[in-house]
């Protein structure tokens, strides 16, 4: 029997974090509840959580603290929930290293169907596939690997979240295409973003964060269009 994959609830109303369990418990997660930073804290070492539900407004430790502390250790995908719609907040939190923002009240079928989708994004393929149709793409001191979720920067690992990654492979699979943020958008999210395109905006910051430009290549901004992987011969 295959093992079911765990989600961490972080709430302090108790009623939606119980609806929202019975709704992945319906779809065969195993679900743990807390009630606040610090509990959250210490689920994620002693839970194990394939995925992190977090509310921002917290007792104690909020949220973004939250997780900014998690994603210092670990790159376990973090869905934040939050009454605050603002713009500003959202950005915040996908900076912070969220992998989804979503604002209450939502509905439950489309929590559900981000929390498989997050899921889908960041299950590596198992090392013992067949190395078939692998997503590869090197570059001079850099090889983006979308089969087993790898980095390599500089000769060294990068650590990056599913999205993050996905979104340079997919622009450096196509170097010097221009892509809008819409297309980004449609791509790497697959649905439509309860936000703007900012949030492909974050994304590439983060990335510009952690992979330099190099003489040969970069991730180029094309003012009032998008983005593209430039090459220079």
């Amino acid at each position: 029997m295959a093992t079911k994959q765990k989600i961490l609830i972080v709430d302090d109303d108790n009623n939606i974090a119980e609806l929202i369990s019975l709704y992945l418990t319906k779809e065969c997660f195993d679900t743990m509840i807390v009630g606040d930073g610090e509990s959250a804290l210490s689920a994620v070492d002693s839970f194990a959580p394939n995925l992190i539900l977090l509310d921002l407004m917290l007792p104690g430790i909020d949220g973004y603290q939250v997780c900014r502390e998690v994603r210092s250790k670990s790159n376990i995908p973090i869905i934040m929930l939050s009454a605050k719609g603002e713009i500003f907040d959202k950005v915040l939190g996908l900076e912070l290293g969220a992998d989804d923002y979503m604002e209450k009240p939502f509905d439950s079928k489309e929590l559900v169907a981000r929390v498989k989708a997050v899921l889908r994004r960041y299950k590596a393929v198992p090392a013992a596939a067949e190395p078939v149709g692998i997503k590869c793409v090197e570059y001079p001191n850099l090889v983006v690997n979308q089969t087993n979720y790898s980095v390599l920067y500089m000769g060294k690992p990068v650590e990056m979240p599913p999205k993050e990654l996905e979104l340079l492979y997919f622009l450096a699979s196509s170097p010097n295409h221009v892509f809008t943020r819409e297309q980004l958008l449609d791509q790497i999210w697959g649905y439509e973003y309860i936000g703007d395109t900012r949030t492909v905006d974050v994304h590439i910051k983060r990335l510009r964060e952690k992979i330099k430009d190099h003489e040969t290549w970069r991730i180029a901004t094309i003012w009032g269009i998008g983005y593209k992987f430039e090459v220079r011969q």
